[in-house]
This record gives structure tokens, sequence and C-alpha cells, in this order.
């Protein structure tokens, strides 16, 4: 197929597409292994045929069956296009609605093959972040996004298109759940079953939801991580010469090295699959490579020495690179690293997303393969290998954290020493990132906001950085708080850091650090500046599920909340619902994401703003709920700073009333009582 009009045709059935099988030359996803029984094999053949009429089953039968025994999953890969898949610009989609053809532009971008980790797994990120179950699945909703009105919704069930269903224009035009699973089966055996049966679907974060762009958004968040890590462990600003090490450079994790230029100290990055490497390095976002641990000591003590920038790039296992700094500590007193964390994809530690030390790439997924089992048992080891190190280095004036990966509830459940004696569940004996550098500015309403430009077009996207810059300056000069301040401070040095470094892989995306008043703001702004044609084509806005409200999380967005609720997923639910009888374009709610299935609630939206009055009207109205939810539930967990926003709030806005607690004023009231 050559044409984004014969994409939307549906199916492409007569004849049939060449079964080209897997490509060449492109990253492909880790084999699974669903252990399906006899009878679910049936099962999961005879569900992928439903999409197909029964003079081609024949056919394909035995092609999908070889597919679900040879890889785990029935991926479809006949119909994978040939077209050249990325976001194209807005116009050149066939489509009766500009909501549809934005929606396009968001899944094409997802899909992207300079943008997705495993593109013809259509695996956007995170070893296992799906935007559809199967290709079938992505010609249906190409198709049904062409055909739909403003008074049609299509209705996505992990990957799978439901239909297009009667609603109104201002209802979401597309409403997605990923991974809706009854809570005592969201298990992660269940999971590789119910996934290789294709009735659900692990949507990651922003995979599923169609709203990815690219790694720009991990830099900006490891950027203001590592900095605000440094004004808090290190007590400086300047991180000149201090050494960040960690691992990871593949989908989301591949960021760590940018953001590590961008800050402006050393960052020494592990990675055991060379193509990754690779890949960062042509992007420019990896300086250098280096197989030798004797090289990447000797790299980085110059680096430390002339205080130089450094994105290094070490292609082995991070656990030797630990072990190697507690050798060069034990041996010659010298502490070579300051600050330390993990990128691996340890929601995922046994299919790919965490390789052991004891063994080789090739070797490791080998036996993922042949042995689960085994390789589960290495895997544990290497976790609590690499614990052991960490701890070493701990003793010294050395500060690690955990990236919401789950790699210490991993290591925890692998019997590594991370205890922290006397804590609530959630903690473990070092922080989460939420827990002691990024919660406060959740809990001030700040979190990552982004937006596309659907024209294609980098002027457009020029014209938006300046128009948000121009607004957080305007918001300083009338007056904010301090923290507020910082914060704005921050975002706008990253807007010209990331035109600078030219940050843009796949659509024309930008990702900024806002509260409620500035994004609101940002929105307007935008939608303006669209009426007057200072941008050419409608704007596309969103988030990272990864925000004050988006996500119930208790290792990771919620690991900073002690009432106990931590476990309880009712903000993002409402958040999911709110969005949609708010305005949203479209609304996704998925299980799992960043730290793994079962382990979180998350959702997402995508606003399309067109320059229309009714447009202002529903990002206004949208986004102060977005923002506020979130902050409101902090405050009502006893969160100081998310109280004082949030009364801040109510007294510029008549529409809000919010249930405030009252502190308990004196402890021994708790203890009497609970004596008698």
């Amino acid at each position: 197929m050559s044409s984004l009009q014969a994409l939307c045709s549906g199916l492409p059935l007569r004849p049939l597409p060449e079964n080209r099988g897997r490509w060449a030359g492109v990253p492909h996803a880790p084999v699974r292994t669903p252990g399906l029984s006899p009878v679910e094999e049936q099962l999961a053949l005879r569900n992928a045929l439903r999409y197909f009429p029964p003079d081609l089953q024949e056919l394909l039968a035995p092609e999908f069956a070889q597919e679900l025994r040879q890889y785990g999953h029935i991926y479809m890969y006949r119909l994978c296009p040939s077209i050249e898949m990325r976001a194209y610009p807005i116009e050149q989609y066939p489509c009766r609605t500009r909501a549809a053809a934005a929606i396009m532009h968001m899944i094409m971008n997802n899909l992207d093959p300079a943008v997705a980790q495993f593109p013809q797994e259509l695996v956007t990120y995170g070893g296992n972040g799906q935007v559809f179950s199967n290709w079938a699945q992505f010609w249906l909703t190409m198709s049904y996004l062409s055909q739909m009105t403003e008074e049609q919704t299509l209705v996505m069930y992990s990957g799978h298109p439901l239909g297009l269903f009667p609603s109104s224009p201002g209802a979401p035009r597309l409403v997605i759940t990923n991974g809706m699973v009854i809570p005592n089966y969201s298990s992660r055996t269940e999971y590789e079953k119910l996934f290789a049966l294709g009735v659900t679907m692990y949507g990651q974060m922003t995979a599923g939801s169609y709203c990815y762009i690219g790694p720009q958004g991990i830099v900006h968040g490891t950027v203001l991580t590592v900095l605000n890590a440094g004004r808090r462990y290190l007590g400086i600003e300047d991180l000149a010469g201090k050494v960040f090490v960690t691992s990871g450079l593949g989908g989301m994790s591949g960021a760590q090295a940018k953001a590590a230029v961008i800050v402006g100290c050393i960052g020494v990055i592990a990675e055991v699959d060379k193509a990754a490497l690779t890949k960062r390095q042509k992007q420019g976002w990896l300086m250098e490579v280096t197989d030798s641990l004797d090289h990447c000591m000797e790299r980085l003590r110059e680096a430390r020495r002339k205080k130089d920038v450094l994105s290094l790039g070490y292609h082995g296992n991070v656990v030797d690179l630990w072990e190697r700094l507690v050798q060069e500590l034990d041996t010659t007193g010298e502490l070579l690293v300051d600050l330390g964390s993990d990128q691996t994809s340890c929601h995922n530690p046994f299919s790919g997303g965490y390789y052991p030390v004891q063994l080789g790439f090739t070797e490791a997924q080998s036996l993922m393969a042949s042995n689960p089992a085994a390789f589960k048992a290495l895997v544990q080891e290497s976790l609590r290998r690499q614990v052991s190190a960490i701890n070493r280095l701990a003793k010294e004036n050395f500060f690690f954290w955990d990236y919401g990966n789950a790699f210490l509830l991993e290591a925890h459940r692998a019997g590594a020493d991370v205890e922290k004696k006397g804590a609530q569940k959630t903690e473990f004996r070092y922080p989460s990132y939420v827990q002691h550098i990024m919660g406060d500015i959740f809990s001030q309403g700040f979190g990552p906001f982004r937006w596309v430009c659907t024209s294609g077009d980098p002027q457009d996207l020029a014209v938006t950085d300046q128009l948000a810059t121009s607004v957080l300056e305007e918001a300083i000069a009338a007056g904010v708080s301090p923290a507020v301040q910082l914060q704005y401070v921050d975002s706008i040095r990253w807007i010209r850091e990331a035109a600078r470094h030219r940050l843009v892989v796949g659509s024309q995306a930008r990702i900024l650090y806002s509260d409620q008043k500035g994004r609101v703001a940002i929105a307007m702004a935008f939608n303006q500046a669209i009426a007057r044609g200072n941008i050419k084509a409608p704007v596309v806005l969103s988030r990272d599920h990864h925000d004050v409200s988006g996500t119930d999380s208790p290792f990771r967005e919620t690991s900073n909340v002690y009432d106990g609720s931590a476990f309880c997923a009712d903000m993002a639910v409402q958040n999911f619902v709110g969005d949609a009888f708010r305005g949203a374009t479209w609304v996704a709610l998925h299980n799992g994401g960043g730290v793994g299935w079962g382990e979180v609630i998350n959702g997402g939206f995508g606003l399309v703003l067109d320059g229309t009055q009714e447009a202002e009207q529903k990002a206004k109205v949208m986004l102060s709920w977005d923002v506020s939810n979130g902050v409101a539930r902090r405050c009502w967990s006893g969160n100081k700073k998310a109280y004082e926003i949030i009364c801040q709030t109510m007294q510029e806005n008549n529409g809000l009333v919010v249930t405030l607690p009252h502190e308990v004023a004196n402890e021994h009231v708790l203890q009497q009582a609970l004596q008698l």
C-alpha cells in the first residue's frame, strides 16, 4: 500500500498482501512465553481468525499458528503496511473530521520506526507498550477514523476497535481502555495468557493512548529529576564534574544520555543491546561508546578532572559497571560517582526488561525463551548483586533513587537488601524519585504537559515554543511564589535547550512541565494563534499519564501519599471520566504503565485546539480539572504544599469547593483513644 487513502480503506483482503514475515534490520520484541495449553492455543487462533472472512481462514490459520508458537503472540506480520510509517501533515489524512485526522497523526507517530522500540510488533516503548495487539486492529481503526463524523465515538477495547457508536459533538471522538482485567486476575502470569489470546493489551502509558512523542518526554523529566537531585542531595545548582550513573538506552531510557548533557554533568549509561547504543549515538544523543570498563573508568576520571560535559555509553551490563565502581572505591579510595539510578524496564524483568549479568545479550534471549524459570533465577541473582554494589557506594557521599521502573520493588521481591525498617509498604531503603525529588513538584500541580503541531512544520513548533516562553515570562513578571518561579525558570530554560539540542524525534512536539495556570494560559495562546493563522494547523494538547492526577501508582506517582490511599485508584479513574465530559477529544484508561501490570491504574487524554471558541472553552475547563483533581487528592492526604495550592485555587475560582483536612493537633489523643 502506497497511500494514506489505501491505508484507510479497511483490511487489505482482496488480494491479501504478501507475507514478508519479520523484517531484517529493525529491532524486534523478545519471544514471549505465555504457556498456553492446547485448548488455549486453539482459542488464540480462533480469536485472530475472526477478523477475516471464512474463505481466507484456511490460508491464514497455519501462518498465525506458527507466529503464536514461534513468537508467543499473533502479530499478523502479513498485514504490516508497506507505507512509510510516520506522522503525516493532518490535511493529508482522508477524514470527515479534523479530530479523527489528528488521532491518525498521533497513531502513526507511535508506530514510526524512528520512534517505536519494536515497530513491527506494534510496541512503542518500555519493551511491551503496545499501540495495538495486531495489525488487523490498526487497519480497522484507521478505516473507522476516516469514516467518523462529529456525532460518533470510536470505542477501543485493549487494541480492538469495537466500532463507531452514536454520540454528540461535545463527547469524546475516541474512548480507549487497555488492560481492564478483573483485579483478582490481574497477575503477570494471567496477563501473558490473555495477551496471547488477543483479548487484552498492555498499553504502557502513552503507547496505547496514542500520545507518545518520542524520548523527548523523558528527556525533560530526567533533566528536572537530575537538576533537583543535585539541589537536594548535593546542595548545588551547577553539576559540572558530577557523575550520574544509570542503565538503559532503549525507548524511554534512551533519554538519559541527552539529559546528562543538558544539565551539564557526566552521564555514564550501561546498555546490553548494541542496537540501542548505535541508535542513540547516530541520533547524536550519545557522545561516546565503549565496551571496555578500563576505558570507561579512565574516561570518567578525565571528565571529572576537566569538568567536561559527557554522555558515555557502556556496552555491557550495568551490574558489571556498579561492581567496578565498588572495586575502584575499595582499591583506590576514590568515589567516582555522585548520583545514580536505573532505567531498565524492570516492570517487565523476566521478558526482556532486565538482562542478567551472568549471560551475554543473545545468550540471555535464548534462555528467556527456552527456560523462563532459569532465566528468572538469574535475573533475581543479578538484582541482588546490583543492589549489593549500590549499597556499598551509598555508604559514601553517593545518592541513589528509584526511577519509577519497579527496580526496588523487583529487587525486594528477589531478596535484595533494600528494606527500610519501620517503613510503609511503598518505602524502601532508597527513595522513589517521586518521594524525594518530583513529589513536591506534583503537589504544586506541575507535570508533563505536552503538545503536537499536526502540520508537521518545524516553524509551527518554533511559534509554540516562543508563545509558551512568553506566557511563563509574563506570569513571573506578574508575580508568583518563589517555588513556582523556580519551576517556571526551569521550564523556560528547558524550552531553549530543547530547541538547541534538536530533541524532536517523529512528530513536531514539545513537552513542558507546567502547573494549572500555565497550562491553561499556554492553551489559550496557542488557540488564538491558530485562529489568527500564526500556527497553520490544529495543535493536539496532551500529557504523560505520569502526572499530577493521571496515575495511581503506589511505587511511583503516589508513593508520597502516606494516608493509606496510595493503593487506591479513584483519582486516575475519576480523571479519565472527568476529562471525557469536560471536552477531551479522546481519553484513555490503562492497567499498568511504568511499574508494570497490576501495579498501577493510569489515564490520559488528547485535546485538539483548532482556533475555535469551543476549543478554548473546553481547554479552560478540562485542563483545570485535569490538574486540580490530583492537587486536591494530595491536599486531602496531608500534603502541605498541595493544601496551599488548592486553597489559592479556590479563592480564584468560585466554582471550585474542596473538602479540606484538619490536622490531628495532639498525637496523645490518638494514643489514648487506642489504649481504651
